[in-house]
């Protein structure tokens, strides 16, 4: 696939400007986005995603186009698991609605320029290590148990990060509108606003190691990969307003992740050998014989997984609701308040919480 200089510059620069676009358009001005507001927009980025992909298979050739969309899928998929994270961390801080598209829309930028970066550093390594493949094959089987055995109850708001940040930083224990510090005293303290950002930043940095590995698992073109990445983050934030309900009944997601994550660990390890260069694994000669997973197997196997993940957590929630009668769901993670409840109380050591229902 040639992708020139240019093209690299038009394709970055666009990007930034669909994201200056949201924070001016929507985000500057502090406001809870509707459900109509946030599915126009949901369906937007979709579409474009989905019209940027059919043009790589036009221009290209299908195989990349395959790639593209088999990345895409993974990446949005991953996406809307970050998004779960993304409750409980604002759950825990207890931001207003308000002002949660802002956390977000930094969030969302922060994760870009993660990946951007991890992108970088991963297709360095592919162009001079072959071998680098088996670490990404068993970086994701890894992956892929902790993701099928972890719970999502643990509130990235109260981990050993966040407690290192508040030793560290003077932190003031009510929110300033949507400021990231305030003066109180004389002295300058960081608000639950900055803090919040901070615990997304480095979900955001936990959830780059999954994804990066994963989508260079489905294509070595780092375009795709960084163009992949990049729709999956656009209308995350107006996806999150529209699913923030959805997610609780999504009980099956991490499983079915784990899935695609080990799918894309075997199919890595399989490359790994058939390109094998090490001298302890058949004296340093490829093996031939190994299979070689095709891209339209895996597009296929990667929407399959989602699709079969998502009908069983809503077949499960459904049965759930009917046999409690309470219309609550006991199948999935438990989340203590919603999102920006405007209820929710500050504690006397300067972090927020949550009230419990």
């Amino acid at each position: 696939m040639q992708v020139t200089p240019l093209i690299w510059l038009i394709t970055i620069a666009v990007t930034i400007l669909f994201f200056v676009y949201e924070f001016f358009a929507h985000v500057r001005k502090p406001h809870e986005p509707s459900i109509a507001e946030s599915a126009r927009w949901s369906a937007f980025y979709i579409g474009l995603a989905l019209l940027f992909g059919l043009g790589i298979g036009a221009v290209s050739g299908w195989t990349y186009g395959g790639e593209y969309f088999a990345g895409y899928l993974t990446e949005k998929a991953l996406s809307v698991d970050n998004l779960f994270v993304f409750l409980i961390v604002m759950a825990g801080f207890a931001v207003p609605k308000k002002y949660q598209q802002k956390v977000l829309m930094i969030g969302i930028v922060i994760a870009l320029i993660l990946r951007g970066g991890f992108i970088a550093i991963g297709a360095t390594l592919i162009a001079n290590f072959s071998w680098i493949f088996y670490i990404f094959g068993a970086l994701l089987l890894v992956l892929a148990y902790r993701q099928a055995f972890s719970s999502h109850e643990s509130n990235p708001a109260d981990g050993k990060f966040m407690a290192l940040v508040r030793r560290v930083l003077p932190v003031t224990d009510e929110y300033h509108q949507d400021k990231l510090t305030a003066v109180q005293g004389g002295k300058r303290f960081i608000t639950p606003m900055l803090l919040t950002i901070i615990a997304i930043g480095f979900v955001d940095l936990i959830f780059a190691i999954d994804s990066i590995p994963a989508i260079y698992g489905l294509t070595n073109e780092a375009y795709i990969v960084f163009t992949a990445n990049a729709f999956a983050l656009m209308g995350l934030r107006q996806l999150f307003f529209l699913i923030g309900g959805l997610l609780e009944r999504l009980v099956y997601l991490a499983q079915g992740l784990a899935v695609i994550l080990a799918f894309i660990g075997v199919k890595l390890v399989f490359h790994a050998l058939h390109v094998n260069e090490l001298a302890f694994i058949n004296g340093g000669d490829p093996l031939l014989w190994v299979p070689e997973i095709p891209i339209w197997f895996s597009l296929l196997f990667i929407a399959a997984t989602i699709v079969v993940a998502t009908v069983a957590s809503l077949l499960k929630s459904r049965g759930d609701e009917k046999k409690d009668g309470r219309g609550q769901n006991h199948g999935g993670p438990v989340i203590t308040a919603a999102p920006g409840n405007a209820d929710s109380e500050i504690d006397q050591k300067g972090r927020p919480a949550a009230k419990s229902k």
